[in-house]
C-alpha cells in the first residue's frame, strides 16, 4: 500500500493504531518531542519507523495527532498546512483545563483544533474507540462482526482518504459529516466507545441531539471533574 503514516506522539492510541496499521502493510513513522533514539524499543516492538514530529508530518501522507487536548499548541502548525490531520483528541477538563466553549457546546474539539491549526485539513477519527478495542475489534472486511467508527471533516477527499485507511486496518466506517457535526461521537454521547455494527452506528448517532447523553454524563461534563 502506498499510503505512509506519520504519527505524532507514543502513547496507548499512538501505539495501537501503528501496530494496526503495520500489520495491515501499512508504513508508519511514530515520534515524540524526545526524538527517535527514545522509540528504540517501541519501533522492534510494532515495527514501525521513528523520528522527530518534524519527520513524521512530511513522511506522512497523512498524520495522526495522538496527543492530550492541551499539547496542540506544541504542535508543528506550519508544517501541518495541507495535510490531512486524524484528530482522535477527547476533552478531558481535569487535564486539559476549563475550555469553556467547549463546555458550552460552542465548538467541537475538532474544530477548536482546525483553529488551532489553521492550513490543516482535519478529519475526526478514532476518539470514539478504546485502546483495547483497537486491539480487539478489528476484524476482515465483510466479517459478520465487524465494528464500525465514526469520522467527520470538512473535506469530502480527505475524508474519504482516512475512510479507507480505516476500513484497511479492520473497521467499517460511519460519516458523521462536517467536523461542526461531530460532537455527536464525542465523550458522554452514546455512540461514544461503543462497540456498535454500522447500521446500528449510523441510527444512533443521527438519533443523538444536543440533550442526549449517556448516564450522568451532561452533569459530570458540566462542572468539569
Amino acid at each position: 500500500m502506498s499510503l505512509k503514516v506519520g504519527v505524532i506522539g507514543a502513547g496507548e492510541m499512538a501505539q495501537a493504531i501503528t501496530l494496526q496499521a503495520v500489520n495491515n502493510g501499512f508504513e508508519v513513522m511514530v515520534s515524540n518531542t524526545r526524538g527517535p533514539e527514545s522509540l528504540e524499543l517501541l519501533i522492534r516492538k510494532l515495527g514501525c519507523k521513528a523520528g522527530t514530529p518534524e519527520q513524521a508530518i512530511n513522511f506522512g501522507d497523512i498524520v495522526i495527532a495522538a496527543v492530550p487536548l492541551y499539547a496542540i499548541p506544541t504542535l508543528p502548525k506550519e508544517l501541518l498546512i495541507n495535510k490531512i490531520v486524524v484528530d482522535p483528541l477527547n476533552y478531558f477538563p481535569h487535564r486539559d483545563g476549563v475550555i469553556q466553549s467547549l463546555i458550552n457546546g460552542e465548538i467541537t474539539t475538532s474544530e477548536l483544533l482546525a483553529k488551532s491549526v489553521p492550513g490543516g485539513i482535519i478529519v475526526k477519527a478514532f476518539n470514539s474507540i478504546t485502546v483495547e478495542d483497537l486491539h480487539r475489534d478489528a476484524r476482515p472486511k465483510g466479517a459478520v462482526d465487524r465494528r464500525a467508527i465514526p469520522i467527520a471533516s470538512d473535506n469530502i477527499e480527505a475524508k474519504s482518504t482516512v475512510a479507507n485507511f480505516i476500513e484497511s486496518i479492520g473497521f467499517d466506517i460511519v460519516d458523521a459529516g462536517e467536523l461542526s457535526g461531530s460532537w455527536r461521537f464525542e465523550r458522554y454521547r452514546p455512540v461514544y466507545c461503543v462497540a456498535l455494527k454500522q447500521d446500528v452506528l449510523k441510527e444512533r448517532l443521527f438519533a443523538t441531539n444536543r440533550d442526549t447523553w449517556v448516564a450522568d454524563g451532561y452533569w459530570i461534563f458540566n462542572r468539569g471533574v
